[in-house]
C-alpha cells in the first residue's frame, strides 16, 4: 500500500487503528478523528492498561469494533468501565488482553495503523501491521532502534510514515528536494539534565537524576 497522497485520495474516508490511544500521540490522533469524522473512522484501540477509564471512554465515544490491554491485570477494569459507560442495547468492543492484544489489533482490518505506544512492546505491533498490509504510521522509535533491517525488510515501498517528532522532520527534508541535494541531516537534542557533565561521571548517575529533565515531564519508561 502506498500512503503518499493523490489529489483522488485526499478526501477518501479511512478506517484508522489507533496503538497508544491513552498516550500523548494517541490523544492527539483521536483528537484529529474526532474533528474528522467524515475522513477518519477509529476501528480499534489499544494502551497498556494504565489508564483504563480513558480507553474505555474513547472505545465508548468512537464506537470501536475492539480494545486491546497489554495489562492483562487491567482488562477487567477496562470491562467493567464498558459496561458502565456504554449506552444501553450498543454491542461492546471486543476486549483482548495480555502481551500479544496489541499485535493482534495492529493487524485489526483497517487502511492505517498508528503505532504510538511506547516501548519494545511496539516491535510486535509494528511486524504485525506491516504483515498485514496496512499503512504504518510509525511513531514507536524503539522499532527501527531495535529492529531497524528486520522491519525495513518486512516493508512495501511506501508502506512506513513517520509520524512522530524527529524522524517525522527528516523525511520531510528529504521529501523537500532532491535526495542528492542531501549530504547529511543533523538532529538536535533539547538538552537533557547531563548537557554539561562530564562522560565519566555518567556511570554513576541515578534514575532520579536522569528524570529531572530541564525541558519535559519524563515518565519512568524513559
Amino acid at each position: 500500500m502506498n500512503p503518499e497522497a493523490s489529489p483522488e485520495s485526499l478526501g477518501r474516508h479511512r478506517r484508522l487503528v489507533l496503538l497508544g490511544s491513552t498516550g500523548s500521540i494517541g490523544t492527539q490522533a483521536a483528537d484529529i478523528v474526532r474533528r474528522n469524522p467524515d475522513r477518519f473512522t477509529l476501528a480499534a484501540i489499544a494502551a497498556g492498561g494504565g489508564n483504563p477509564d480513558l480507553l474505555a471512554s474513547q472505545a465508548v465515544e468512537f464506537g470501536v469494533e475492539a480494545v486491546a490491554v497489554a495489562d492483562e491485570a487491567a482488562a477487567p477494569r477496562v470491562r467493567s468501565a464498558l459496561q458502565a459507560m456504554a449506552p444501553g442495547g450498543r454491542p461492546l468492543p471486543k476486549v483482548l488482553a495480555g502481551p500479544d492484544a496489541v499485535a493482534e489489533v495492529a493487524a485489526w482490518p483497517a487502511d492505517i495503523t498508528l503505532n504510538a505506544v511506547t516501548g519494545a512492546v511496539g516491535l510486535a505491533a509494528t511486524l504485525a501491521a506491516l504483515d498485514a498490509g496496512r499503512v504504518l504510521a510509525l511513531a514507536n522509535k524503539e522499532s527501527l532502534i531495535m529492529g531497524g533491517a528486520l522491519v525495513t525488510s518486512r516493508a512495501a515501498a511506501g508502506q512506513i510514515v513517520p509520524v512522530d517528532s524527529e524522524h517525522s522532520a527528516i523525511a520531510q527534508c528529504l521529501r523537500g528536494g532532491r535526495r542528492d541535494e542531501v549530504r547529511r541531516l543533523v538532529v538536535t537534542a533539547s538538552g537533557g539534565p547531563f548537557l554539561r557533565t562530564d562522560p565519566a561521571e555518567l556511570a554513576t548517575v541515578t534514575p532520579e537524576q536522569a528524570l529531572e529533565h530541564p525541558t519535559w515531564n519524563m515518565g519512568p519508561v524513559i
